[in-house]
């Protein structure tokens, strides 16, 4: 029986099962990063020197990754064989709601995605053939972090993200539930659709949120289309909403206007001064850190919060044409560090009590072969989107647990509303409308797991000391 705890029957009294190690997790700490699919970036778990079995029909000891005849209805034979990319490759997928479009290629009497119109996903900078159909090629063992948090720990192979679309909306639903303007607008199907763009003469983004530029809009759809273009400034309940008092939380990001700062296109948490301008309300200046590496510093001084979202930079982000290949690293020093604390919690260590989801925002134009389920009614028309991989690290989940339900962003507001004891659902977006909490990743009545370093190249010294600009995940 795997199970997170009891509900609380007063704020501060956990009653806890009485074969529990501990009732719940102390932390969860969501790490997001950029634009991948389980096909393109986990392939190699299926390869050689260690391939496990993988399967399209998967059994819960089989990933699901399909490694030949992908979709592709622009072939002869309907098919196209996958070819290698490195993980830094020097182009860009659309990761638009056109390019979702585009590859879901609907059928709208089945209201199913047929999933193979990869083809018709645009390219940009200098592309090599079939760009969208490619995996990362791991024969440097560039991803084997990623790989060896998958086989050691926990695995989603049906993770989707909630949005057909790319990373601003997409962090909106990882925040707040929704990318609506409102609440009304998501009780209407109306969600924020795409990136921001400038009205001006160059079309390029300033950034988004509440301090944005005068003239910057973001694209909205409905049932109608994308018809509409409104300044990306919201109102509505997140998840920060929700913690009581006692519940502490923190957004590491490096830039305040970034399309990846969630919290700042949320009126009441960024209280803007005005367009151009910058958010000044308590709860942004006390919670959002705009020195990403600064988890590092907070894990290692015994100052994790209670809910943490961290966003890398665009050199360690995964994002293709921008990253460096330091992705992988990056995520192994924020789970390692939390591995290897001792000291912290009464002694205790952060690994014993702490839960680390690792996922990435949105599909990046790549090919996946699995379609997403669409929504019924107007939520049908943004939701859900492709396939993104998700990794569950902590000391309670069992070594290569593969998990087979399906999954999306709210079922990870809904195991933060689970694990803290506050009404399921309780935002009545994403989490209202997803039908799983993640609970089955974690047996907290089993004996804490002795955490293993994650080997990888660059460790936190590196991070904490890069000197680097800490540009955006994404130059969209």
């Amino acid at each position: 029986m795997r199970v997170v705890g009891l509900r609380l029957l007063a704020p501060l009294f956990w009653i806890a099962a009485a074969t529990a190690q501990i009732p719940s997790f102390q932390h969860v700490v969501v790490i997001v990063q950029e634009n991948r699919t389980p096909d393109n970036l986990f392939h190699g778990l299926c390869v050689a020197p260690t391939p496990h079995s993988c399967s399209t029909t998967p059994t819960n000891e089989q990933y699901n990754i399909q490694m030949k005849n992908w979709l592709d209805k622009t072939s002869p034979t309907g098919v196209t064989q996958p070819s290698p990319v490195g993980l830094a490759a020097k182009y860009d997928l659309s990761h638009t709601h056109s390019a979702f479009i585009a590859m879901c290629d609907l059928d709208k009497t089945k209201h199913v995605c047929r999933n193979d119109g990869a083809a018709g996903v645009t390219c940009s900078q200098t592309c090599p053939t079939q760009p969208q159909f490619r995996y990362v090629d791991n024969s440097t063992g560039i991803v084997n972090p990623y790989l060896d948090m998958a086989e050691q720990y926990g695995w989603a192979n049906y993770m989707f993200q909630t949005n057909q679309g790319p990373s601003f909306p997409a962090h909106q639903f990882l925040f707040g539930g929704t990318s609506a303007p409102s609440s009304a607008d998501d009780a209407a199907g109306t969600f924020a659709a795409e990136n921001m763009t400038d009205s001006g003469t160059t079309g390029v983004s300033t950034g988004a949120g509440c301090t944005v530029p005068a003239g910057t809009t973001v694209e909205v759809v409905d049932t109608t289309g994308e018809n509409q273009k409104i300044y990306p400034c919201f109102e509505h309940q997140t998840m920060v909403d929700l913690l009581p008092s006692f519940v502490s939380w923190r957004y590491y990001t490096p830039n305040a206007t970034s399309i990846w700062t969630a919290p700042n296109a949320i009126a009441h948490l960024c209280q803007s001064t005005g367009p151009g301008g910058k958010c000044r309300a308590t709860e942004w200046v006390d919670n959002v850190d705009l020195t990403n590496a600064a988890v590092l510093k907070d894990i290692a001084a015994c100052k994790l919060r209670s809910v943490s979202w961290v966003i890398p930079t665009g050199v360690n982000s995964d994002h293709a044409d921008i990253n460096d290949g330091g992705g992988p690293s990056w995520v192994a020093s924020i789970v390692n560090a939390i591995g290897n604390s001792s000291s912290c919690d009464g002694n205790t260590g952060y690994w014993n009590d702490t839960a680390i989801f690792i996922l990435w925002d949105d599909w990046g134009g790549w090919y996946d072969h699995e379609p997403p389920t669409i929504l019924p009614g107007a939520q049908g028309d943004y939701q859900y989107g492709f396939r993104v991989p998700l990794v569950v690290v902590s000391a309670y989940t069992p070594q290569a647990y593969i998990d087979n339900t399906r999954h999306d962003f709210g079922s990870i507001l809904r195991f933060i509303e689970h694990n803290f004891n506050l009404p399921m659902g309780g935002l009545d977006f994403a989490d209202a409308r997803a039908k799983s909490d993640l609970v089955s990743f974690f047996d907290l009545t089993s004996k804490p797991r002795t955490f293993q370093t994650i080997s990888a190249p660059k460790n936190a010294a590196f991070f904490l000391n890069d000197t680097r600009p800490a540009t955006d995940p994404d130059d969209n």
